[in-house]
């Protein structure tokens, strides 16, 4: 599906200028009947770097420089015999098995030179299935915010490698869902228009 601020409604929106752009933060859920303080539980603050996705081999990777991590986001044979020394055959799609949320604050993704990439989220709560996935084209042109609490995974470039800026919020929680641990299955994103 095409990424607009239509369709990207309920789960974020399209960002023109990455530098004017604010990140949404949440202030921290109240655990009982006392209130939070005002003006606290939302001062983590933000954190902004460089995200850069790069295919190795049938191995797709990512590098969030924002909060010091690195992760394996899919791959574009079989998980279990894909390789770095490799070249894939098949570029068209990748399987991933996992996302993830961030309750304390939205995500910024903007690609730098115009690289196209597809983003794939679902709607906030915890029930999700594989079937609540939605992957959004974006040609480039664009960045997208993702709310508070949508699922979601770092961008899929079209392209072998492409370098993004990242803004988000500075506490950084996470909750995840493992698809084949709880599926038994990958998710295949189509990474075309």
């Amino acid at each position: 599906m095409a990424a607009t601020d239509e369709s990207l409604q309920g789960y974020g929106r399209t960002v023109a200028n990455f530098a004017r752009e604010a990140v949404a933060i949440v202030t921290w859920p109240q655990p009982g009947w006392r209130p939070i303080v005002p003006g606290t539980g939302n001062e983590g603050g933000i954190v902004e770097d460089s995200f850069l996705m790069q295919r190795r081999g049938e191995i797709q990777h990512a590098v969030n420089r924002a909060v010091g991590r690195s992760y394996i986001t899919g791959w574009f044979a079989d998980p279990a015999t894909a390789s770095e020394g490799r070249q894939p055959a098949d570029t068209s799609r990748i399987y991933t098995h996992e996302a993830n949320y961030h309750p304390d604050g939205g995500q910024i993704f903007s690609p730098r030179n115009g690289a196209a990439f597809v983003a794939l989220l679902a709607k906030p709560g915890d029930d999700v299935s594989p079937d609540h996935f939605v992957a959004f084209y974006c040609d480039g042109s664009f960045g997208i915010h993702i709310d508070p609490g949508v699922w979601h995974q770092p961008v899929f470039p079209l392209d072998s490698s492409a370098l993004f800026d990242d803004k988000q919020g500075r506490v950084h929680a996470c909750i995840a869902i493992d698809f084949v641990t709880e599926f038994g299955c990958y998710l295949e994103v189509p990474l075309r228009p």
